[in-house]
């Protein structure tokens, strides 16, 4: 963390970092910070009024929510979890599909229903885990 820094040594110290390999996230409260939130890898300004408020950055977050950054932080790590599962979850669907379809065990009538259902099963997971982790991290 560092703090009181001028505008071009923000940008500086978050090259500098990226320059080493690291991830950096910048959380800004102004537009002076415009530079800065728009160069890291992820930028979160804060302000007192979202609506007025559309600086460079990747999300903007309430002032008064910001106690709840690391809950943010987790419950995104968790998300990013479920979209890779979610992502495996139709692999593996359309895999198992696909060797029935390749196989001949498979009529066009059914492939045509059970499509359909392979989104539906996905959209169902990713619910389900989105509602499981929400519980999990209260």
């Amino acid at each position: 963390m560092v703090f009181n820094q001028k505008p071009e040594q923000k940008l500086e110290f978050i090259k500098q970092l990226q320059e080493q390999g690291k991830n950096v996230i910048m959380i800004g409260d102004g537009l002076n910070d415009a530079g800065a939130l728009a160069q890291s890898n992820v930028g979160i300004a804060i302000s007192e009024n979202v609506n007025f408020f559309s600086p460079a950055c990747d999300g903007i977050m309430d002032a008064s929510q910001f106690s709840k950054l690391g809950y943010y932080l987790k419950y995104s790590k968790n998300a990013m979890r479920i979209i890779y599962m979610s992502f495996g979850l139709s692999l593996l669907y359309n895999l198992v599909g696909l060797s029935f379809a390749i196989s001949g065990n498979l009529s066009p009538l059914v492939a045509a229903i059970i499509m359909p259902l392979s989104s539906i099963t996905v959209v169902s997971f990713v619910t389900l885990m989105s509602n499981y982790y929400a519980k999990k991290q209260k």
